[in-house]
């Protein structure tokens, strides 16, 4: 094959790892795209291609997340991951293990770790490379990168939940909630949620969001049940869509135009988490996106004239 070739039947892949590594979709194709460019740049045939991209993108999805962590630090509000709606990776074989590691869930615990702890993890326990292909990707010794892959381990399994739901379960639970947010129903909500269940909103403060997470499955459910009703007399439409890997929707404005997204994390037999993206700029990638500010007012609007 040209090298060409070569690199595009590898692009999945290498967009799956950058994208756990940074959370990130623009970022991660960001890194795919120089990944390209140092490899068309090289004069050298790599014995494997697939470890030597994986190398590169690893490297480069490194050196960009440690910038990115400062800017996350600064950000306004809460940081939620760019939505993912879908995976170009496909591995019959780790099907479990990759549709886990891209949920929002999984991508917040990835966050605690340091941008190696990170990456080593994403390339044993999500993509199963062997420790001497991790070892030239982080430039750290194989003994090194066991190391480190225990204080991963260790972080990732104190914020796992202990018991997951099956697919079916959490289809019919979103099928449920999403039926009762279109009516405004709160006890059809609230019972549907834990009573520790959690709402939070990303809009980086370039859209309306939650001055901070609203908690408790009355809260919620009021909350939910007062707006969205609004949101449909503004012509506000959703579409049900699984969103890294969870069961979520796409909100589109009356011209078509992505105004925001929900997901939802279902953990035995109810929901424990309601996450938002509203922030354009981790939208873009879905499509023209909406002018969140003047549906905000639209709404306000309706129910003022409501009461």
């Amino acid at each position: 094959m040209s090298k060409v070739e070569e690199f595009e039947e590898l692009r999945p892949l290498l967009f799956s790892i950058a994208y756990r590594i940074l959370g990130s979709v623009g970022e991660a194709e960001d890194a795919v795209q120089e990944t390209w460019l140092r490899y068309d740049a090289s004069t050298t045939q790599p014995v494997s291609p697939k470890a030597f991209l994986s190398a590169t993108v690893t490297r480069i999805a490194i050196d960009v997340l440690r910038s990115a962590r400062v800017r996350r630090e600064e950000y306004v509000g809460p940081w939620l991951p760019e939505p993912l709606l879908d995976d170009p990776y496909e591995d019959p074989a780790r099907a479990a293990e990759l549709a886990d590691s891209v949920s929002m869930a999984a991508l917040l615990l990835l966050e605690r770790l340091s941008p190696l702890e990170r990456s080593v993890f994403v390339l044993r326990e999500v993509f199963a490379f062997g420790f001497d292909d991790i070892a030239a990707a982080v430039g750290r010794s194989e003994a090194a990168c066991r190391q480190l892959l225990v204080r991963a381990r260790r972080h990732m399994n104190e914020g796992r939940p202990r018991f997951e739901a099956d697919r079916r379960e959490r289809r019919e639970l979103a099928r449920r909630f999403f039926e009762a947010l279109a009516r405004g129903e709160v006890d059809g909500l609230r019972e549907l949620l834990s009573a520790d269940v959690q709402l939070v909103g990303d809009g980086g403060g370039k859209a309306p969001q939650l001055a901070r997470a609203v908690a408790g499955a009355e809260n919620v459910a009021r909350l939910l049940a007062a707006v969205y009703p609004f949101m449909a007399q503004v012509d506000i439409t959703f579409e049900t869509r699984e969103i890294n890997g969870q069961p979520g929707a796409l909100f589109r404005d009356r011209d078509g135009r992505v105004l925001h997204i929900l997901v939802l994390d279902v953990l035995d037999g109810e929901i424990r988490t309601v996450r938002s993206v509203i922030n354009p700029d981790k939208l873009g990638h879905l499509g023209p996106v909406a002018d969140a500010w003047a549906v905000d007012r639209e709404v306000r609007r309706a129910r003022r004239q409501s009461r």
